[in-house]
């Protein structure tokens, strides 16, 4: 039997985010935007997962992610992990699960909600993390969190 493998280069410095569904990577991609890196970026997708089935994967050379974008990223894609490369090696691997409070982040999708009316920040409550249910702080408006736009 002839065993194939493909070879892709490690890391030296950045951030690999791994468990991405495959249904979300590109929104991924586009929150990231990956497409304007001048760094070098690796993509796998449709991998073969035994967490998931099929997973994503996203390999960031030389970037690091701040707080704000972790939480827009837990929002597009919840519960991946983040792994952090300095030196070759895995310094920190931690998952990206959603905040308990949202803001600036999504859009309030209740056309009546003073967010959608006076020039002022989302801020959302998260009631249900499995589910992922969010709550407007301002009109208690729930909304599906794989619906939402992003602000």
């Amino acid at each position: 039997m002839k065993r194939q493998e493909l070879i892709v280069s490690a890391l030296d410095h950045g951030t690999v985010i791994d468990h991405i569904p495959c249904d979300r990577l590109f929104e991924v991609i586009n929150l990231l935007h990956l497409d304007q890196m001048t760094s070098k970026v690796t993509i796998g997708f449709n991998l073969k997962s035994s967490k998931m089935g099929t997973k994503s994967i996203i390999k960031i050379a030389d970037r690091f992610f701040t707080d704000e974008e972790l939480n827009q990223l837990s929002v597009v894609a919840p519960n991946v992990t983040l792994v952090i490369i300095r030196d070759y090696e895995v310094v920190e691997k931690r998952p990206v699960s959603l905040p308990d409070e949202l803001h600036g982040i999504v859009h309030c999708d209740n056309p009546k909600c003073i967010t959608n009316n006076e020039p002022m920040q989302t801020f959302f409550h998260v009631t249900d993390k499995q589910h992922g249910v969010i709550r407007c702080h301002y009109c208690n408006h729930e909304q599906d969190i794989r619906k939402v736009k992003l602000v």
